[in-house]
């Protein structure tokens, strides 16, 4: 089967120039063609579409619905055409393109605002979008997204690039009011047994690994409140509902409700998460290494100080490592 011929972006930019001035005389002046030179590349679209796109018999000239809808979607076409080589001349001379940045979201709560911060002044202009670390590596993969800070590798890609930002170990929070240490895994089995367990939803990376651990470690309890953010899960066992496990960023994202709440750094539950950045690998090389380095910087100079003001002892969970940031994988 012959393959679609592409339809002809000039011929695009000259019917949007038509809707937008109501005649073909006022198009070519506006392209610097001749108005015949205009009407034969119309035709050449309405034949190539097989669709009428303008209404010859009024005046000014009237678009049908499929001019309207070629109009609608051609104008945003033509206008990323009008930046393309701007664009690719920046990029030759070193300037940054447009960046799209997706954060998970105890990132974004947490450190977002610094490293968009960091990142900006390198691009030409950056787009965010937060949300669940599975969500973030399908964007990446499908070209949706060109970097991420994610708790996912996506180890079976192969054309990803990655470095570690972090490591941080989960701990039990408990509400102030239930007043008494947990020294082993047997209080929190105990534990499980008189308070229900607030979970991270399911579907999240954090509410998964949790859920698998905690059915290792013979905590089994039933499934009755689970919640999509660090913020709410916490804010549930302040006010008595439960017992949760969370982790130092998770739990720096819910500020608010920390101080109603104990944590538990003992006992250890020998289960922990990392950040990454991960992107396509081979594309914007310099670049990804600056954004190492920024996030590096973010992590150190004010993720892990907030965390320790916060006097829970909970910064110690932390690792974070202390090799050169063009150490990726």
């Amino acid at each position: 089967m012959a393959t679609p011929r592409p339809i002809d972006m000039h011929a695009v930019q000259v019917f949007i120039a038509v809707a937008e001035t109501g005649s073909m005389s006022g198009a070519a002046n506006r392209m610097g063609i001749s108005q015949s030179g205009v009407s034969q590349l119309v035709r050449q679209l309405e034949d190539e579409l097989g669709v009428v796109l303008v209404d010859r018999t009024t005046r000014p000239l009237t678009l049908t619905p499929f001019g309207l809808a070629l109009r609608n979607r051609g104008a945003l076409l033509s206008e990323e055409l009008a930046n393309l080589k701007a664009q690719v001349l920046d990029a030759g001379r070193g300037v940054k393109p447009d960046l799209r940045l997706g954060l998970v979201d105890s990132f974004a709560a947490t450190c977002g605002s610094m490293l968009t911060r960091q990142l900006l002044g390198q691009v030409a202009q950056l787009s965010v979008r937060t949300g669940l670390s599975p969500q973030q590596g399908e964007s990446l993969l499908r070209r949706d997204l060109d970097l991420i800070v994610t708790s996912d590798p996506l180890l079976d890609a192969n054309d990803v690039i990655r470095y570690r930002l972090f490591s941080e170990r989960y701990f039990v929070i408990t509400p102030n009011a239930l007043g008494k240490p947990l020294a082993s895994l047997d209080d929190v089995r105990a534990l499980a047994n008189v308070l229900p367990v607030v979970r991270f939803n399911r579907t999240s990376q954090v509410g998964l690994q949790i859920e698998r651990h905690l059915r290792g470690l013979g905590v089994r309890v039933p499934n009755r409140l689970e919640l999509d953010n660090a913020d709410a899960l916490t804010a549930m066992v302040a006010e008595g509902i439960g017992w949760a496990v969370t982790s130092p960023m998770c739990f720096l994202q819910a500020l608010p409700w920390v101080d109603n709440v104990t944590a538990h750094l003992a006992p250890e539950l020998s289960l922990e998460r990392s950040l990454y950045l991960v992107a396509r690998r081979n594309e914007y090389s310099a670049f990804f290494a600056d954004a190492c380095e920024a996030a590096r910087t973010v992590i150190l100079d004010s993720f892990l100080p907030r965390l320790k003001a916060l006097g829970k002892g909970v910064e110690a969970l932390v690792n974070v490592d202390e090799g050169d940031t063009r150490e990726y994988f």
